[in-house]
C-alpha cells in the first residue's frame, strides 16, 4: 500500500496560521463575562464575598483583592485584577500563535487504507502487535505527539510493534457511518488486516473514546485480539455528576440542524460542548503559558498539545447522536443498553487478558466514568496513574504514568 498523506481535509491550517484556542471567539467571550461579572457584582461581596454565589468563578480573584477592604478601594482592586488578566489572556493567544514550535515527525509506513482510515506500522520488522485505536474525534497523533512524546516510538524502540489506526478526515461515506460501521466494520477489518501483517493476533489498546470502541470490538471478536488495552476509556457517562451528562445529551435536538446540513457535527461546535463543561479553564492555562520561558521544554509540549487540541475531526452524525442522546443522555454503555450491529455490549463476556488505566486527574474522563471497567471485565489489571488524560499518554511524565506500566504488563503477555 502506498502512503495517502491526508492534505486535502477542507480546514487544515495553512503554515504559520494557528487558530486557537478554537472556538477562539467563544473563549473570549467567556473571558469578557467573567470580568464584565466582577466588576458588576464587586459591591456586593465587599463585606461577605467569599461566601458570595460568584466566589466559585472568581476563585482567581481572591488573591488580589482583601476582605473588609473600604468597597471603592475593594472595587478599584477588583477592576485593576479584571484588567490585568484579560492581557494576561491575550498575551498567551498571541504568544501560542506566533511560537516557531512546529511538528516535524513524519508518519511511519501505511500497511492499510479503507476510506479516509490509514493503519500506520511503527515497527515493521516485528514484535509483539499492538493496534491502538484513538478517539474519532480527535487526531490520532497525540500518541505520537513529538520527539521525546512519542508513546508508540518509544514503545517501538523498546520491542513492541506498535499499529495505529488513523481514523482520518471523514469524507462523504464516513459521515453517514454509524457506531456499528465503524465498530464492526472499519475497526474489524483493520484488525484483521493487522494480523495479516503481523502474523499473529494484535493487542487492541484503546484510547479515550477508542476505547469505548475496543470493549465492543474486544466483545464481538476475541479471535482477532491478543489482549486489550483500556486507556481512560469512558463508560459510565453519569459517573460522577449525571447532571453534567444531562446537560450535554440536552443540546441535541439544538444541534439537529447542524447535522442535518454537514451529516457531521462540525469540530467548533464539539469544541464548544468542551469548552461549556469548563467554562475558564482554557483562558487560565493561555495565561499560564504567558509567564511560561517560550523557548523552554515546557512552552513547547504546551503548544505541542494545544496544536492537537485545535486540530479537531468532525463527528458523524448518527455517531453524534449515538454519543450525546444514548451515552451522554441515557447512560446506555453502563446500563447495559449500548448495542453494536443489534447486540448489547457487555464488558463481562471479554475473555482477553485487560489492562485498564484510569488517570487519577483526569478531567475529560472522569476516574468515576472509567473505573467500572476494570470491575466487569474479569481479571482485569487496574492502573491508576496520578496524571491527567492527555498528560499520561504525551505528557512529560507520561514515561512513568503510563508507557512503562503497560510496556510491563504487555510483556507479562509472553
Amino acid at each position: 500500500m502506498t502512503d495517502r498523506p491526508d492534505t486535502d481535509r477542507p480546514d487544515r491550517p495553512g503554515p504559520l496560521m494557528r487558530r486557537g484556542p478554537r472556538p477562539l471567539l467563544l473563549h473570549l467571550t467567556l473571558a469578557m463575562l467573567r470580568s464584565n461579572i466582577s466588576r458588576a457584582t464587586s459591591p456586593l461581596w465587599n463585606a461577605d464575598w467569599q461566601t458570595s454565589s460568584v466566589a466559585a468563578i472568581l476563585k482567581s480573584l481572591q488573591s488580589a483583592v482583601r476582605d473588609g477592604s473600604h468597597e471603592n478601594e475593594f472595587s478599584a482592586a477588583v477592576v485593576e485584577e479584571t484588567l490585568r488578566q484579560d492581557a494576561a489572556l491575550i498575551e498567551g493567544i498571541a504568544a501560542y500563535r506566533r511560537h516557531p514550535w512546529r511538528r516535524t515527525l513524519e508518519d511511519p509506513p501505511t500497511i492499510w487504507t479503507e476510506g479516509s482510515t490509514r493503519l500506520l506500522d511503527y515497527r515493521p520488522q516485528g514484535g509483539l502487535p499492538v493496534l491502538f485505536v484513538p478517539s474519532l474525534i480527535n487526531r490520532a497523533y497525540v500518541l505520537d505527539l513529538a520527539e521525546g512524546h512519542s508513546m508508540l516510538r518509544w514503545l517501538a524502540c523498546q520491542g513492541v510493534r506498535p499499529l495505529l489506526l488513523d481514523w482520518g478526515w471523514p469524507g462523504d461515506t464516513e459521515r453517514r457511518f454509524s457506531m456499528t460501521d465503524y465498530v464492526a466494520g472499519r475497526m474489524e477489518r483493520a484488525m484483521s488486516a493487522a494480523i495479516r501483517y503481523s502474523g499473529t493476533a494484535p493487542v487492541l489498546a484503546g484510547y479515550c473514546m477508542g476505547g469505548t470502541l475496543a470493549v465492543a470490538a474486544a466483545q464481538r471478536r476475541p479471535d482477532l485480539i491478543g489482549g486489550l488495552a483500556l486507556l481512560a476509556a469512558p463508560w459510565d457517562f453519569h459517573a460522577p455528576e449525571a447532571e453534567r451528562a444531562l446537560q450535554a445529551a440536552q443540546t441535541l435536538p439544538m444541534l439537529e440542524p447542524v447535522l442535518a446540513f454537514g451529516n457531521a457535527l462540525p469540530v467548533d461546535v464539539l469544541q464548544s460542548l468542551f469548552a461549556l463543561l469548563d467554562p475558564w479553564g482554557v483562558a487560565d492555562k493561555y495565561r499560564g503559558f504567558a509567564r511560561l520561558t517560550q523557548d523552554s521544554e515546557r512552552a513547547r509540549l504546551f503548544v505541542a498539545l494545544e496544536d492537537w487540541l485545535n486540530d479537531g475531526i468532525p463527528l458523524a452524525a448518527e455517531v453524534a447522536r449515538t454519543c450525546l442522546g444514548e451515552w451522554y443522555g441515557e447512560n446506555a454503555t453502563a446500563r447495559g443498553n449500548w448495542r453494536i450491529a443489534g447486540l448489547p455490549v457487555d464488558p463481562t463476556a471479554i475473555s482477553a487478558p485487560t489492562f485498564v488505566a484510569v488517570p487519577g486527574r483526569d478531567r475529560i474522563v472522569p476516574p468515576e466514568s472509567a473505573r467500572p471497567l476494570a470491575a466487569l471485565i474479569p481479571n482485569a489489571v487496574l492502573h491508576q496513574p496520578h496524571a491527567g488524560h492527555i498528560g499520561m499518554a504525551a505528557g512529560a511524565r507520561a514515561e512513568a504514568s503510563l508507557w512503562r506500566p503497560l510496556l510491563t504488563w504487555l510483556q507479562s503477555l509472553g
